[in-house]
């Protein structure tokens, strides 16, 4: 069964970037970075996808959620880069169900969460078809050669996580209360991204998007490093399970030199030490000393349950 991971390397060996070409940074980290000849800025590309069935249900998100979590998910991948924001293109697809007064709110949500975030949305394209598909990519930029990576993690390094976690799987499983609302109102960690990268000088940094056991295990395997985790913090209500496994978190998962001075807050989101980054087989994740299975959201397991 192909997986995820799989169909990512191929395209790595077949993706050949050029010497001297403007890409820095291409498929496998949270944005592609393009280089202007000249610039000061590096620019950060990302795009998302939003599909019905898979990621929503009509019978529980409405159009603003649609539009809302659709755009917040692509930010949160400049947050993770520690970049700011520029610009939007939005494509979608339209069924017959999606009427006028649908598309209005699903568009009036997205470009109220890219406002709120300093984006605009600047294009796209629509189309028409038997379900709702939405791609949102967005452009951001760093400061040239300083935007925060997944490959940087070393050995005795330390792992930090932001927020509580488990929200958005216990919102999704029970559809109610708070963490129904944590799950439809993502809040990308565009000022604790650049924080990390223009204070702390994270050494290595992603966002949260399909749980922590799949997530580290991506940024070790970048890094070529292992990991020893602690319990992470937990929203309320939420188990274990939820908080290690759990998807669409949108925090930042950072890391850090020894000895770095890390608040206990930034931006007003409480961060919370995690592990510690250690030398072994590159994604291997261990959790109060035994080993710690990958079984976040793999987008192509046989076994997964659609809408995240």
């Amino acid at each position: 069964m192909r997986t995820e991971r799989q169909i990512t390397d191929w395209l790595k060996q077949k993706t050949v970037v050029p010497p001297g070409s403007k890409v820095v940074l291409g498929i496998g980290d949270d944005c592609a970075i393009y280089r202007p000849k000249g610039s000061s800025e590096d620019l950060l590309f990302t795009t998302d996808l939003f599909l019905e069935d898979i990621h929503f249900r009509r019978a529980t998100h409405t159009a603003a959620d649609v539009g809302r979590v659709a755009m917040c998910r692509s930010i949160s991948d400049i947050a993770a880069m520690g970049g700011e924001a520029r610009f939007a293109l939005v494509s979608l697809c339209i069924p017959e169900w999606a009427d006028d007064k649908w598309v209005r709110v699903f568009f009036s949500a997205l470009m109220k969460a890219a406002t709120q975030a300093g984006v605009i949305l600047a294009g796209g394209d629509l189309s028409h078809g038997p379900t709702l598909a939405c791609d949102v990519m967005v452009c951001g930029a760093v400061p040239r050669g300083k935007a925060l990576r997944r490959d940087g993690a070393r050995p005795g390094h330390i792992l930090y996580v932001t927020g509580k976690l488990g929200g958005s799987a216990l919102g999704l499983e029970t559809g109610k209360g708070k963490p129904w609302r944590r799950h439809l109102h993502p809040e990308p960690r565009l000022a604790v991204g650049r924080y990390l990268r223009e204070t702390l000088k994270a050494s290595a940094c992603m966002d949260l998007s399909d749980g922590i056991s799949l997530d580290l295990r991506r940024l070790c395997l970048a890094s070529g490093v292992a990991a020893e985790i602690e319990d992470p913090p937990r929203f309320p209500g939420a188990t274990l399970d939820h908080a290690l496994h759990g998807g669409e978190e949108y925090e930042l998962l950072f890391t850090v030199a020894p000895r770095t001075k890390v608040p206990a807050t930034i931006a007003g989101i409480p961060v919370s030490k995690l592990g510690v980054i250690r030398p072994g087989t590159p994604g291997d994740i261990f959790h109060r000393g035994q080993p710690l299975p990958s079984l976040g959201y793999d987008h192509f397991a046989a076994t997964q349950t659609p809408v995240k």
